[in-house]
């Protein structure tokens, strides 16, 4: 099966992994995002993250079980790291 591919435009220099989770609709709130992160389903380009407040940066790609989240700059103007 195919992953679902989402995308998230950050808006500042980063965002913490529980509330990237919230933000793109994989989990109800940040708490949940914590506690998905910390049964071990997230990978953050490829490496297992175990970290509920990492900050996610432009560039990086999330996956939580068959889902994959591509970060990327804000059209107005952030760089990519």
């Amino acid at each position: 099966m195919k992953p679902q591919r989402l995308t998230f435009e950050l808006d500042r220099d980063h965002v913490e992994l529980n509330q990237l989770l919230k933000l793109v609709g994989l989990c109800d709130s940040g708490g949940a995002g914590k506690a998905v992160v910390a049964s071990g389903a997230v990978t953050v380009d490829g490496q297992l993250e175990l970290r509920k407040t990492c900050k996610i940066h432009a560039g990086q790609v999330v996956r939580v079980d068959d889902v994959e989240i591509r970060v990327l700059a804000d059209p107005q103007g952030l760089t990519v790291r």
